[in-house]
């Protein structure tokens, strides 16, 4: 498979100073090697692509494995930076953001870090982030089915981006989503979540549903605020869920108008 790795370094390189791109063949997870690349000091920016992920990882320590039959049918980096917002609320949100604004206009989002196509997963966003002296190093995994998985064993059905662009590329994808990902970085770097909300929002799966959270808020959603937090309407008020810890279900039979 041909990867586009030229193409995104000159693109980036020049507003993110010693950016490299990788690509490799197998890893264990791009993720678990970018940070243990930071706790050994090596803290320059780097977009990490495998082909083949062997023990990759998702939210809440779930297993997240790269298609092991056929090359391209998922696409799973890692990009590693350092980063040092005044507050780092909702930056899964705004990488998620990013990533639906640049592929397609069906894709939305379920808070705090997946892209959905209808009630179907298409994505998910592991964030993980490393003290190095008095600097944060942050990194930010990305997974998405280009086809469609098998949905034996999955809670959620899976979807592919096939579904939408039946004739895309792994290696297309990649070049579409890193440039404006860095750009997306860099201004919540500078600029927080506040001005993501009402895009944020747009394109919120859960807004306007009924949800059960696992800590046992249920109620109906409605979007989320300048932190990232995700606001539920239930009898005793609106509630705010904050921790990436806790999952969100929507109800499939409740829904109320947007306007």
């Amino acid at each position: 498979m041909i990867w586009p790795a030229e193409a995104i370094w000159e693109a980036v390189e020049p507003f993110l100073p010693g950016f490299t791109v990788e690509i490799l063949p197998e890893i264990d997870s791009t993720n678990t090697e970018l940070m243990r690349r930071a706790r050994a000091g090596r803290t320059e920016p780097v977009l990490l692509v495998a082909e083949r992920q062997t023990a990759g990882r998702g939210r809440l320590g779930r297993d997240w494995s790269s298609d092991t039959q056929s090359l391209g049918r998922t696409l799973t980096f890692s990009l590693g930076l350092p980063l040092t917002p005044q507050d780092w609320s909702g930056l899964s949100l705004a990488v998620g953001l990013s990533i639906v604004q640049s592929l397609h206009p069906r894709l939305q989002l379920k808070w705090p870090n997946d892209v959905w196509l209808g009630d179907r997963k298409l994505a998910g966003i592991l964030i993980e982030t490393a003290s190095v002296g008095q600097d944060r190093f942050v990194v930010i995994g990305i997974g998405i089915n280009i086809v469609a998985p098998d949905a034996a064993g999955l809670r959620t059905p899976p979807a592919g981006l096939r579904d939408v662009l039946p004739d895309v590329l792994a290696p297309d994808v990649l070049e579409h989503v890193v440039v404006p990902l860095v750009r997306a970085l860099q201004r919540f770097a500078a600029q927080g979540f506040a001005p993501l909300v009402a895009a944020f929002n747009a394109r919120d799966i859960l807004y306007g549903r009924g949800v059960v959270c696992t800590d046992g808020v249920a109620g109906t959603a409605q979007g989320v605020d300048a932190s990232g937090a995700l606001l539920v309407h239930t009898d005793d008020g609106v509630k705010k869920i904050t921790s990436a810890e806790v999952s969100v279900r929507p109800l499939a039979d409740a829904c109320e108008p947007r306007f």
